[in-house]
């Protein structure tokens, strides 16, 4: 991913959080020569050793799952809050331009087996119910709904290298005030652009 220097994010802990945050990423790989890309749920995972992972799983009907096997390359994309930002807003005549955040992650794929794709599910299933009036559970569903699991693979990513960039109108700073000003004025999109940008000059 193509980052100038000024918008690259190197904090490790703050790329974490983001992963976590939002974890609903775009798993990419190459299908016959033509890249192909599916939207799915990538948890961030730590083993005992240190090492961090990327934890998922798609469908066997997947064309893309045939091209999933131990130490396959694959690209993971997340994207974070982003807004267009207009040049009006500017003290000096410019281009408007587009606020966003986004984060690449490069890395090794290893196929799970049964069990670690039960315990992937477990966990994934846990964190979202969390906030439901009436929480849902894999240990209370039925053997023909746990059934389904049969056409699905689950896998994990070996992280070899992240590309994290928050573009947020750095080296403008004499307009930031204005920036956020006018971002708050509108959607909740423009509303979390505004937050981060808050946090960058906090």
């Amino acid at each position: 991913m193509f980052i100038p220097e000024h918008y690259r994010n190197t904090d490790p802990e703050e790329i974490r959080k983001f992963l976590k945050n939002n974890s609903f990423g775009i798993l990419i790989n190459t299908i016959q020569g033509k890249p192909w890309g599916t939207h799915i749920p990538l948890e961030l995972r730590t083993h005992a050793d240190g090492s961090e992972v990327l934890v998922g799983h798609i469908a066997k009907a997947n064309p893309q799952s045939n091209n999933l096997k131990d130490g396959d390359e694959v690209l993971c994309i997340f994207n974070g809050p982003h807004s267009y930002i207009s040049s009006s807003w500017y003290k000096k005549e410019e281009v408007p331009t587009w606020n966003y955040i986004a984060v690449h992650v490069y890395g090794t794929v290893r196929i799970q087996n049964q069990e670690e794709l039960l315990k992937a599910l477990h966990l994934l299933v846990d964190k979202y119910e969390r906030t439901s009036e009436n929480p849902v559970s894999i240990d209370n569903m039925s053997n023909k709904t746990m059934h389904q699991i049969a056409g699905i693979i689950g896998f994990e990513i070996n992280i070899k290298d992240i590309q994290a960039v928050h573009k947020l109108s750095q080296g403008r700073s004499q307009d930031h005030a204005t920036i956020i000003n006018e971002l708050e004025k509108r959607g909740p999109a423009e509303k979390a652009v505004a937050s981060e940008m808050k946090k960058l000059s906090s």
